[in-house]
């Protein structure tokens, strides 16, 4: 699938002696390199066939399969829906995190959204999260604004890059070796002139309502990869942006899709088919997200099925409590949010502290919950089996790779 090759601008480098680098060093890294000129994409027009075609809709039935069952087996009015979303977000959000190596864990990630967690890279992921809840919340029109608001949530969570959130960069950028300079890096970002014109360009690309959907959310992620347009968070915008468009085709509109978690089945490949795009092939890029979304509606699907038996299990273990128990009401919070604390339950339910204590000492003694602090005070509570499943889940894709 031939698409518009990139460019290059020749230009020249000298770095500055800041003394961290060794004269030989400065040397090798003076002098001149090829920084990329993204092609125009709005009116490219893609010819989708014989087996890739074929691909693409198989894996566009999937995703649309998927996004119904999980509806329902839920039910669209079930109160379990939103959580269920929020947890295959937050699935979705350490996947696409992992890619860039940035790796924690459910139950991390889980503490973290109640504020009971230091660790660096569960707030970090954190961003993630808040960057793909932004795709979502503002998919019904993607333009700049959308790609700032996104980037915005991203990297305000984090440390050191705070000031550069929803900025694009005025610097350049470059991935691969030399640090000093971009003359041995495998790939030169755009000069920081060119990323308003080009992402003014891929936004007229995504208003299009004639390519095959998935092809314009693969074709349309490799070409912001190639715009590069923020200091740090390109790839974990990107994949974000790949959420918001397939919510905004109508691919999905129930739930978030794991997408990111069949990119990471086989990063290096996913890697290679960027560089191939940049070359003018983006049949690299669009097989690559064919696959990525079948592997992601049949291991959503089995992800859904074991969080829908937790709860069944959990509403067994809650047999003879009174229908209107408080309980009963956070039961359905635990799918999207398996470790609590009293002040979580208070802010979502609107309860004071001694229904709130009352429903998780219920919670406890059904053996719902279990208290992981042993503390009398500030007391955090977990579903272990929601966690295992997320932990399984996290496995699978291990295993996969």
């Amino acid at each position: 699938m031939v698409v518009p090759p990139i460019t290059f601008d020749d230009r020249e480098w000298r770095p500055v002696d800041s003394g961290r680098y060794s004269r030989r060093e400065l040397n090798r890294q003076t002098g001149p390199y090829k920084s990329a000129v993204p092609a125009v994409l709005a009116d490219w027009q893609p010819d989708v066939e014989g087996g890739l075609g074929a691909d693409v809709d198989e894996a566009s039935r999937a995703l649309a399969d998927f996004d119904s069952f999980a509806a329902r087996t839920l039910g669209s009015d079930n109160p379990a829906i939103a959580p269920m979303s929020a947890i295959l977000l937050r699935t979705e959000s350490a996947s696409s995190s992992q890619i860039e190596n940035l790796t924690t864990s459910a139950k991390q990630l889980a503490l973290a959204e109640i504020d009971e967690s230091e660790k660096a890279n569960a707030m970090t992921v954190i961003g993630n999260v808040r960057a793909m809840e932004a795709a979502i919340r503002l998919s019904r029109t993607i333009d700049e604004s959308t790609v700032l608001a996104m980037h915005r949530e991203l990297l305000r969570h984090q440390l050191g890059f705070e000031e550069h959130a929803g900025v694009l960069r005025d610097e350049l950028v470059w991935i691969g070796d030399g640090n000093a300079g971009p003359r041995e890096a495998q790939f030169v970002a755009p000069h920081h002139e060119r990323i308003e014109p080009a992402l003014a360009d891929l936004i007229r690309f995504i208003a299009r309502d004639d390519v095959p959907a998935l092809v314009q959310v693969a074709v349309a992620h490799a070409q912001f990869e190639t715009i590069h347009p923020f200091v740090d968070g390109n790839g974990r915008t990107g994949r974000a942006l790949a959420q918001a468009m397939l919510r905004n085709k109508g691919v999905v509109s129930h739930t978030t899709i794991p997408l990111s978690a069949g990119l990471l089945v086989d990063t290096q490949t996913y890697f290679d088919a960027l560089t191939a795009y940049r070359a003018g092939d983006a049949a690299p890029i669009v097989s690559r997200f064919a696959e990525a979304a079948l592997f992601a509606a049949a291991s959503g699907r089995t992800l859904v099925e074991r969080l829908a038996a937790q709860l069944d299990d959990s509403r067994e273990r809650m047999s003879g409590v009174r229908a209107h128990a408080v309980a009963w009401k956070a039961l359905p919070l635990l799918i999207g949010q398996p470790v609590v604390n009293a002040k979580y339950l208070k802010a979502q339910l609107g309860l004071n502290d001694v229904t709130v204590q009352r429903a998780l000492e219920l919670l406890t003694e059904r053996c719902v919950l279990v208290e992981r602090t042993g503390l009398r005070r500030n007391r955090v509570w977990q579903h272990p089996g929601i966690l295992a499943v997320l932990d399984d889940f996290a496995a699978d894709i291990r295993r996969a790779r």
